[in-house]
C-alpha cells in the first residue's frame, strides 16, 4: 500500500475489480435508467441547440448534417471513457465516488508515471477551471439570447438585427440586475420545479423548428451548399462539441445511478435522443429560415401568437436557466476564494462574488454578443481539452499497467487519434472562432 496526495492505493488493478463501490455508497435516493436518460438529455441540451442552425449556414448543410453524427459520437464515446477510467479507480482506492477534478487528480497520483505525481493538483485546478470558463461562458450566451428575444419582442419586427436604437448591448446591460438577484439563490431546491418545464419548453421549440423549417422553405435542401469555409467548419464544430456534450455531469450522473454499470446504456440512448434534437434544429432552421436566419431560432418565427407565447417562454426558461448553469461554476470557485476569509465573513462575501461574476459575465456578453461565434471559441477551446484530451488521457494513465501491455498499441493509436483531433480542434478552431469574433465586434 502506498499513498500519493489525496488519494491512497489500497488495492492492484488485478483486486481492485472485486470492489463493490454501487454498495458503498449506501441506501440514499438513486436514479433509475429513464430517470438518469432524463438527466443526461437534459444536461447535454441548453441554449447551445438554439443556435445550431446558424452554424449549419456558416457550414453548409450537408457537411454540418454528417459533422453533427460524427461529433456527437465522438463526444459520447469520451463521456464513455471517463465514466469507465471512473469506475477503475473506485475500486483501486476504495472511494465509491468522485467528481471530474477528482478522478483527474487521482489518475495522476497513482499511475504509472511517478515524474508526474506532483501535477496531480495542478491537473485537478486545471480541469476544475476549464470546466468553470465552459459554463460562465455559457451563462453569456444566455444573457444574450435573453436581450435578443426581448429587442425583437419590444422592436415588433421580424427583422432581427444587433443594432437600432437602443441595441443589443443595452439590452443585455439591462438584464444584469434580474440575473444578479436569481443568482443570490445559494440552493437550486427554488429552481428544480422550473427546470423540468424547461425540459419540456425545448421539445416544443424544436418541434416548432420542424414545423415552420417545412412550412416556410423556399427552396429544397438538395439545392444548398454542401460546404461553405472552413472558417465555418470549425465554428459548426465548435457550436456542435458546445450543444451536445455533456462531461461536466457525466460523473454526477453515474455517482447517482442504482446500476452505474449500465452507464453505457443511458449513454447511448440519452446521446442518441441529444444529437436527433440538434440536428432537428439545425437542418430545419437553416432550410426553413435560409441565409437570413438569426440566433436563437425562436427569433425567425413568425409574430403571431403562438410563436410570441414561445419567444416569451423562452426568455424566461433561459433566465431559470441562467441561475442554474451559474450554479456549478460558481461552486467551484467558491471553494478558493474563500479560503481568503475568515468563516464569519462568507454568508455576505459568497453574496458580493456572485454580483461581481454576473457582472463579469455580463460584460463579456456586451463585448461579444454573436452567439454563435462565442460558442464556436467556447467548443473549441473549452470542450477540445475537457471533452477530448482530458479523458484520454485519463483513460491511458489508468490502463498503462492493466492488463499489462498487450493492448498497448492500440490503446495509444487511440489516445494519439484523439489527442490530435482535441489539439487540432482547440487551436485551430479557436483561433479561426476568435477571429470572427473579434472581426464581428470591431467591423
Amino acid at each position: 500500500m502506498s499513498h500519493y496526495g489525496k488519494f491512497e492505493i489500497k488495492n492492484t488493478w488485478a483486486d481492485a475489480k472485486d470492489y463493490d463501490f454501487v454498495g458503498a455508497r449506501g441506501e440514499r435516493r438513486k436514479c433509475n435508467i429513464i430517470e438518469s436518460i432524463g438527466h443526461l438529455v437534459k444536461s447535454c441540451l441548453g441554449a447551445g441547440i438554439v443556435a445550431m442552425h446558424e452554424s449549419y449556414k456558416s457550414c453548409g448543410l450537408w457537411t454540418a448534417l454528417v459533422l453533427n453524427v460524427l461529433l456527437g459520437i465522438a463526444v459520447g464515446y469520451c463521456m464513455l471513457i471517463l465514466a469507465r477510467s471512473a469506475q477503475k479507480m473506485y475500486g483501486r482506492v476504495q472511494v465509491p465516488s468522485m467528481t471530474y477534478p477528482d478522478l483527474a487528480e487521482a489518475a495522476l497520483e497513482v499511475g504509472p508515471w511517478p515524474r508526474y505525481k506532483n501535477w496531480a493538483k495542478r491537473f485537478r485546478f486545471c480541469v476544475a477551471a476549464t470546466l468553470a470558463i465552459d459554463l460562465f461562458g455559457s451563462c453569456c450566451v444566455y444573457q444574450v439570447v435573453m436581450a435578443r428575444t426581448l429587442k425583437q419582442l419590444v422592436d415588433n419586427s421580424q427583422e432581427v438585427s444587433d443594432s437600432g436604437n437602443p441595441p443589443i448591448r443595452v439590452y443585455i446591460l439591462c438584464i444584469l440586475v434580474p440575473c444578479i438577484l436569481i443568482c443570490m439563490l445559494t440552493t437550486l431546491k427554488y429552481l428544480a420545479p422550473f427546470s423540468i418545464v424547461a425540459d419540456i419548453f425545448i421539445i416544443i421549440v424544436t418541434l416548432a423548428t420542424v414545423y415552420y423549417g417545412m412550412y416556410l422553405h423556399t427552396i429544397s435542401p438538395l439545392d444548398f451548399k454542401a460546404f461553405h469555409s472552413m472558417a465555418g467548419l470549425f465554428e459548426l464544430m465548435g457550436v456542435c462539441v458546445f450543444s451536445v456534450e455533456g462531461v461536466g455531469v457525466t460523473l454526477v450522473i453515474e455517482n447517482s445511478m442504482q446500476e452505474p454499470r449500465r452507464f453505457p446504456v443511458v449513454l447511448i440512448a440519452g446521446m442518441s435522443i441529444v444529437i436527433a434534437m440538434v440536428m432537428m434544429v439545425g437542418f430545419f432552421g437553416y432550410w426553413g429560415f435560409g441565409e437570413k436566419s438569426k440566433s436563437p431560432v425562436t427569433v425567425n418565427f413568425p409574430l403571431t401568437v403562438f410563436p410570441i407565447i414561445l419567444k416569451v417562454f423562452l426568455a424566461l426558461m433561459i433566465y431559470v436557466d441562467f441561475a442554474l448553469n451559474f450554479y456549478l461554476p460558481f461552486g467551484l470557485v467558491w471553494q478558493y476564494l474563500k479560503e481568503r476569509h475568515h468563516p464569519n465573513q462568507y454568508w455576505l462575501m459568497e453574496r458580493v462574488y456572485r454580483a461581481l461574476f454576473v457582472l463579469g459575465v455580463t460584460l463579456v456578453a456586451i463585448i461579444f454578443p454573436n452567439i454563435s461565434k462565442f460558442m464556436g471559441v467556447l467548443g473549441s477551446f473549452c470542450l477540445s481539452s475537457m471533452g477530448f484530451i482530458f479523458p484520454a488521457l485519463i483513460q491511458l494513465s489508468l490502463t498503462w499497467e492493466d492488463p499489462g501491455l498487450g493492448y498497448m498499441r492500440w490503446r495509444l493509436i487511440r489516445f494519439f487519434a484523439i489527442l490530435i483531433f482535441g489539439v487540432t480542434m482547440g487551436t485551430v478552431g479557436t483561433l479561426f472562432n476568435l477571429v470572427e469574433l473579434i472581426r464581428e465586434v470591431y467591423y
